[in-house]
Order: structure tokens, then C-alpha cells, then sequence
């Protein structure tokens, strides 16, 4: 199978590019966790498998347009 062919057939059944899918799917991990724990940013990083908290919330904005504490927080009903 080509490269071309892999990648179009691996979008249609994703949604994903296969260099974008691995960080969509730490993404929706580390939503995860803020929702249901209370660890801190740094262990979500960890967890996640995110190279550093940096990237981490960089990931964060660019999807939800907030960072993590925030999103903790608007889940959570906290202010």
C-alpha cells in the first residue's frame, strides 16, 4: 500500500491524519483527567505521555481554547 493510499484511508477512518491521530489521542486522555482527579498539571503531563507541560498546554488551547486549570475548573463548576 502506498503512503498516499494509507494516509487517505487511515483519515476516512479516523478523522485523523496519522501524524495528527497520537496527540489527538493524549489530548482526549488528559481531558480525562483533570475531569476525574485532582492530580496536578505536571502528572496529567506524565500520564498523558506529553513531552512537558508546555506542549501540554499548548495542545490544550489550540482544541478547547483554554488550558487545563481552566478547563478543570469550568468542568468542575470551580472558580
Amino acid at each position: 500500500m502506498s503512503v498516499r493510499t494509507l494516509s487517505r484511508r487511515f483519515l476516512q477512518e479516523t478523522g485523523a491524519t496519522p501524524m495528527r491521530w497520537p496527540a489527538e489521542q493524549r489530548l482526549q486522555h488528559a481531558r480525562l483527567l483533570p475531569e476525574r482527579t485532582d492530580e496536578p498539571v505536571d502528572r496529567i503531563v506524565a500520564v498523558a505521555g506529553f513531552g512537558t507541560g508546555t506542549a501540554m498546554r499548548q495542545h490544550f488551547r489550540e482544541a478547547l481554547g483554554v488550558s487545563p486549570r481552566t478547563y478543570r475548573n469550568t468542568f468542575r463548576g470551580t472558580n
